[in-house]
This record gives C-alpha cells, sequence and structure tokens, in this order.
C-alpha cells in the first residue's frame, strides 16, 4: 500500500515540472496544456466516490489490482503520444484507474491494521509515502525533463505500477474484501460522480475563465444541482445507496473530511506557490526547483516519524491540533518571503516546519476518518476521503491562486510576484488555524481507552 500510495502521489506532481517541454515536444497550445493537468484532476477527483462503492462491491483486492492495470497502460499510452489527444486521454485515463485503486489501498490498510500500535506505524509509514511523493514528483519531474526527456514523466509509473501489482497480489489476502449483494443505486452514482466532475471542472478552469464568467457560473451551479439531488436520491433510495448519509452523523468522519478540505487546499497550494517562488522569482531551473524541494519532503518525513512515535500515547485528534498549528507557523513564515531572498533565508527554514505539520497530522487524518465505520463502508469511508483532499486541493488552488494573482495584478515584476505568493501562503496559514479549531469542537473528545486505538 505503501508503494501504491507513492506512486499516486508522485503522479499528482511529476508532470508539473516537465510542462514547458510537454507543449514544445507535443505542439500544445498554451490554453491546451493546462488539460494535461485538468484531465487527470476531473476523473480523479470526479470518480473518486463511485470508486471507492466498487471497492465495497466487488473486494477491496481485486478492485485495487484492477485500478493498478489501468494506471499501468494508461502510463505506458501516455509515454507514446504522438498528438496533443492522446497525452490529454492518457491523463484522464490515468485518473480512473487512481480513482479505482486509491479508495480500496487505503480501506485495504484499514481492514489490516484496525487497531492498536501497528494500526498507527502503518498510517505513519502511509502519510510518510503520500506526502513525501508528492515533493519527490517534482524532484523526479524535474531531473527526467532535463536529463532524459519528458515522456519518461510518464513512463516512470509504469514500473511503480507493476511493481505494486506484484507486491499486492503476493502479500494482499484474498478474503480482505467486504463485498455486498443488492441492486446498485445507479442513478445516484451517474448524479454525484457528473456532479463532481463538474464541480472540480468549474473550479480548475478558473484559471482561464473568472470566478463571474459564463463557464463557472453556469457549471458551479449546475454541478450544486445535481450533487443537492444526489442528496436527495441517497435519502430516499431502496437501492444500496452510492454513500450512505448516517455517516456523516459519525463525528470522527465529518471532522476528518472537513479538516481535510482544508489539507488539501493548502498542500496543493505549498506546493504551488513555493514551486513558482523558486523558479520565477529566486530564477532557479527545473531540476533545481526539485532539490529545493527536499526539504519539505523531509519535513514530512520527520513528521510522520513523530506521529508514528507520538500516536501510541497521544490522541489522534490532539496530533491534527499540533500538526494544524505548526503548519500555520509555517505557512506564516512562507508569507515573509522577499523578492531579493535566497533559498537559505527564505525557503529552508518555513519548508522543514510546514513538512513536520503536514506528516504530524496526516496519518491521524486518515486514521481518523474510518474510525467507527463497518467493514463494508470502508472503501466508500476511504473514497469519502480521497474526494474531499481532491475538491480541497482544486477549491484551495483556484481560490488562493485567484488572490494571489489579484494582489499580483498585470505587472510580472518580481516584487509583484513576490508579493502574491506571499499572500497565499498567509491565506493558507490562516486556513490551518480554521482546521486546528475544527479538530478541537467537531472531532469528539478522546478517552483513555481510545488512546490504544
Amino acid at each position: 500500500m505503501a508503494v501504491v500510495q507513492f506512486m499516486v502521489s508522485v503522479d499528482l506532481s511529476v508532470v508539473n515540472v516537465g510542462l514547458p517541454r510537454i507543449a514544445a515536444g507535443l505542439g500544445f497550445s498554451a490554453v491546451d496544456l493546462t488539460w494535461v493537468i485538468h484531465a487527470y484532476a476531473l476523473t480523479f477527483g470526479g470518480l473518486l466516490l463511485l470508486g471507492g462503492k466498487i471497492a465495497d462491491r466487488y473486494g477491496l483486492k481485486r478492485v485495487l489490482l484492477l485500478g493498478l492495470a489501468v494506471f499501468a497502460l494508461a502510463s505506458l499510452a501516455g509515454g507514446f503520444a504522438q498528438e496533443p489527444c492522446h497525452l490529454v486521454a492518457a491523463r484522464a485515463v490515468q485518473g480512473i484507474g487512481a480513482a479505482t485503486l486509491a479508495p480500496a489501498a487505503l480501506a485495504l490498510l484499514t481492514a489490516t491494521f484496525p487497531s492498536g500500535k501497528a494500526r498507527v506505524k502503518a498510517f505513519g509509514v502511509w502519510s510518510a509515502m503520500n506526502a513525501g511523493g508528492g515533493v519527490l514528483g517534482v524532484l523526479i519531474g524535474g531531473v527526467l525533463t532535463e536529463y532524459a526527456g519528458w515522456r519518461w514523466v510518464m513512463f516512470v509509473s509504469v514500473p511503480m505500477a507493476v511493481g505494486a501489482l506484484l507486491l499486492a497480489g503476493r502479500g494482499v489476502a484474498d478474503d480482505l474484501h467486504t463485498g455486498r449483494s443488492g441492486r446498485p443505486d445507479v442513478l445516484g452514482a451517474v448524479l454525484a460522480t457528473v456532479g463532481m466532475i463538474l464541480l472540480v471542472f468549474g473550479i480548475v478552469r478558473t484559471d482561464e475563465h473568472s470566478w463571474t464568467s459564463p463557464v463557472t457560473l453556469t457549471s458551479l451551479p449546475v454541478a450544486v444541482a445535481l450533487l443537492a439531488a444526489f442528496v436527495y436520491i441517497e435519502r430516499t433510495t431502496t437501492r444500496d445507496a452510492l454513500i450512505r448519509l448516517g455517516l456523516f452523523a459519525n463525528r470522527s468522519v465529518a471532522g476528518a473530511n472537513a479538516y481535510n478540505l482544508i489539507f488539501g487546499a493548502t498542500m496543493a497550494s505549498a506546493f504551488y506557490f513555493v514551486s513558482l517562488y523558486i523558479q520565477r522569482v529566486l530564477g532557479a531551473s527545473p531540476a533545481m526547483t526539485g532539490i529545493q524541494l527536499l526539504p519539505l519532503a523531509l519535513g514530512v518525513i520527520v513528521g510522520s516519524v513523530l506521529a508514528t512515535k507520538l500516536g501510541y500515547r497521544v490522541a489522534r485528534r490532539t496530533l491534527m491540533v499540533a500538526g494544524a498549528l505548526i503548519a500555520a507557523v509555517g505557512f506564516a513564515w512562507f508569507g515573509l518571503i522577499s523578492a531579493d531572498g535566497s533559498f537559505v533565508t527564505d525557503v529552508i527554514g518555513p519548508s522543514i516546519v510546514t513538512g513536520v505539520g503536514f506528516g504530524l497530522c496526516l496519518g491521524p487524518v486518515v486514521s481518523t476518518a474510518t474510525v467507527g465505520v463497518a467493514s463494508h463502508e470502508t472503501g466508500t469511508a476511504s473514497g469519502l476521503l480521497s474526494s474531499s483532499r481532491q475538491v480541497g486541493a482544486s477549491v484551495g488552488l483556484a481560490v488562493l491562486g485567484t488572490a494571489a494573482q489579484h494582489r499580483t495584478g498585470q505587472s510580472a515584476t518580481l516584487e509583484a510576484l513576490n508579493d502574491g505568493y506571499a499572500l497565499g501562503m498567509i491565506i493558507g496559514a490562516v486556513l490551518w488555524v480554521v482546521a486546528a479549531l475544527i479538530a478541537l469542537t467537531v472531532l469528539p473528545r478522546p478517552s483513555t481507552a481510545a488512546l490504544a486505538r
């Protein structure tokens, strides 16, 4: 499961640094190039709930292996792309594979380690691979793009997916599944999937179309209407609902997903703003940008190790509050970046602090999201958690990116760019304070017995 999560996390960021070379190699226009990112985000974010339900119904291991196979084939096809449409289609299929395997992988982790110290350690390893993969993806993407060619940012996922297939085939027990009978809620699945895709589409396209443009003002209300219809169907259907709304009565599920929205928003924004600051303000190359993001990855690993060691005797809620406040300090420190700064004075310190905050709360929030959830709904709960992070990343990056662009204005000077990135990070610090309040007020107060779980 660690290899699976590392692969998915790498794929979320490995393509970003190679976009200019991809555009030159395949002849993408500036507008069409964004679809290399959006095609993956749309299918991944839009299909996560459905992927979790499929895993619950047809078996976790079976769906995981299928998702890995789809992901590997799509990555291979993307590496051989000859036209822009070929690469966009491959990225979309990658998103379908990821939306299938991610909930199954997390549900398998939950089923394999239901409680105790083993669960704490397992989620610590998982969280380090999850966040570390996102940062290392930038490094891998920069090095591959500069020295091997942009096609390798797609090819690199193939050996990881094949390796994960072999490991899961041998290491995951066949009876670790939660298959259910009953008629599936097809209408609910269609409404949720289309609604989520339109929601993500409307948000991610704000980089080209403003929040008041016809595209945004059409797609977002329609998405909200479809999701509202989905909620109504789920409340009234006699079929096997895509997601049981009673899950949200579980304070752990509700609180973890609200917290996770902010986690996704701020993590995506941190990668985005820091990467742009290093490249556009400090003037680093793609490969050097990846290297200079390593302190953020190391901070995540340190935070994950601390969460594992402290998790044996400290409540998950406490770790989530502490992680949120530490991350808030890191983001506020990033808000002090300057146009004439350097890696040593402006990047390394806040990167380590922010990374430790990320790592400290990542494992606990994932573990909390499935507390008290029945075994036949672990895939659904895992898909919901993955979906909340993906939606949070899309919403957060759009909102913070718009705020940064507004502060920057029409000027492309280093000072203007720096001020925009700094504002985005300061808003991120405020969001982390909100996350700490959510953990304190929504999550149930831990009991002495709960610490052992």
